[in-house]
């Protein structure tokens, strides 16, 4: 067997997802999995990182650096314990780390993500290929989202257009049509406002399935005036992050106007649903579409976007055979693998960059 671990840590910080998949079978299989919680602490100390990138020093950045590594060694060590797999038979770590900051809109554009492969490489002692971001932006690209070209590998059908929607943090959209080359951009927020809201009010981690927001009522004007966020204007290629669509950007949107917070969570959940159905409609139109990431399991959200794209038929990437919850992590084994046989895994026609690039950078344990 031809064994790669792919890791991924969203914008969400929901879990360090893992993915032990066998590429030697067609289709590819998944031959463990496993998705650990962060440890509170270290979940704390990235989340004040990333939305409060100017007040952290050189040294907390470089300790959250390699305390993300060894978190996620500690994880591949115990699936492949759980699995039976030694190390040795695992050709390579696919690891995307956590994105702490994405800025391809300034004059000098950069990404960045942690989770040291150095000390994953020692802490495992498998090969890591890593930071897969970066080359595309030296190209011109965005940078992101990354996942379409492997959705273009396993989900492109020769008789049935589709849109394949990850909600994450961010939502993005890969659209497949017959005849075209993949395309795919950041739609919007996904995940992310809906799980910030729910911890500032209730103190939870996340909505699940949208049963506090089902219990509020759409402001329809507050609707309206989200929608009238620039960026949802922008043609592609486009990538977003945390870096816009965050709490501080969301009080200056409800202003001092007196709100239910149940109202505001229900009118976010129709703002992403709207978010999503608008990219598919204007993209793939006619397509069906088939959702992955967290917010696939959120009945209401999911709801809300079938409402909305209807009659285009919804279900889940289960129903295309890849478990909803790990398409990321399955990605980022594949991206390893494409790496060390030397071959392209990005696309110019969804991020902009100049052409297909080798993605990621090798760090071998011999």
């Amino acid at each position: 067997m031809a064994l790669y671990l792919g890791m991924m840590s969203g914008t969400s910080m929901d879990a360090i997802d893992a993915a032990l998949v066998d590429f030697d079978v067609t289709p590819l299989r998944i031959v463990a999995r496993s998705a650990t919680a962060f440890e509170p602490d270290l979940k704390q100390r990235i989340t004040a990182l990333v939305d409060g990138w100017d007040h952290v020093s050189l040294d907390q950045l470089g300790q959250l650096d390699v305390a993300l590594a060894r978190a996620f060694a500690a994880a591949a060590n115990e699936l492949l314990g759980t699995a039976g797999v030694a190390a040795g038979a695992v050709t390579a770590i696919g690891s995307h780390g956590q994105t702490i900051r994405h800025r391809p809109d300034l004059p000098f554009p950069f990404t960045t993500q942690i989770g040291d492969p150095s000390t994953l490489v020692e802490a495992t002692g498998i090969t890591v290929v890593a930071d897969f971001r970066r080359r595309d932006l030296a190209a011109g690209g965005q940078g992101a989202p990354l996942l379409p070209v492997f959705h273009d590998q396993v989900f492109r059908s020769e008789t049935e257009p589709r849109a394949i929607v990850n909600l994450g943090g961010i939502g993005n959209v890969t659209v497949l049509t017959r005849g075209s080359p993949v395309t795919g951009f950041d739609t919007g927020p996904g995940n992310r406002l809906l799980d910030a809201w729910i911890a500032r009010h209730r103190g939870l981690d996340y909505d699940q399935d949208g049963a506090w927001a089902g219990s509020g009522s759409c402001d329809h004007m507050l609707l309206e005036q989200l929608l009238g966020e620039p960026y949802l204007a922008v043609s592609p290629p486009k990538s977003t992050g945390r870096e816009l669509f965050n709490l501080e950007w969301l009080d200056h949107q409800l202003g001092t106007a007196p709100r239910r917070p149940e109202d505001v969570q229900a009118t976010l959940l129709e703002f992403t649903a709207a978010t999503v159905a608008d990219a598919v409609l204007r993209f793939a139109p006619g397509a069906s579409l088939y959702m992955c990431g967290g917010g696939a399991h959120n009945q209401t959200l999911k709801h809300a976007i079938a409402r909305r794209v209807a009659p285009q038929p919804v279900a889940s990437t289960a129903v295309l055979g890849l478990d909803p919850d790990y398409v990321e992590a399955v990605a980022f084994a594949w991206f390893a693998r494409r790496t060390l046989g030397g071959l392209t895994s990005s696309a110019g026609s969804v991020t902009g960059a100049r052409g297909a690039r080798i993605l990621g950078g090798i760090y071998r344990h011999a």
